[in-house]
């Protein structure tokens, strides 16, 4: 499970097996309070589970922010 970044107590992953096919770039966080998955391009939610609206629009931010690494990170670990 490579772990793109950590921020505040979320670590922000992929799993080393995302299917097959591979579904589009995207990202899961987890925190102490629960689980979510955002795509990527564009930046959305999927659905998440222990998480309130206020902690979502946060982890959404951070994820814009560093879109362009996660990006290249997801494209260098699967080719």
């Amino acid at each position: 499970m490579p772990v793109v970044f950590r921020s505040g107590g979320f670590k922000f992953f992929f799993y080393s097996n995302e299917g097959d096919p591979r579904e589009p770039v995207h990202i899961h966080v987890r925190g102490a309070d629960g689980v979510a998955k955002f795509w990527v391009k564009p930046v959305g939610l999927d659905p998440s589970d222990g998480y309130d609206a206020r902690v979502l629009r946060e982890l959404e931010s951070l994820v814009k922010n560093r879109a362009a690494l996660i990006e290249r990170t997801w494209h260098e670990y699967f080719g």
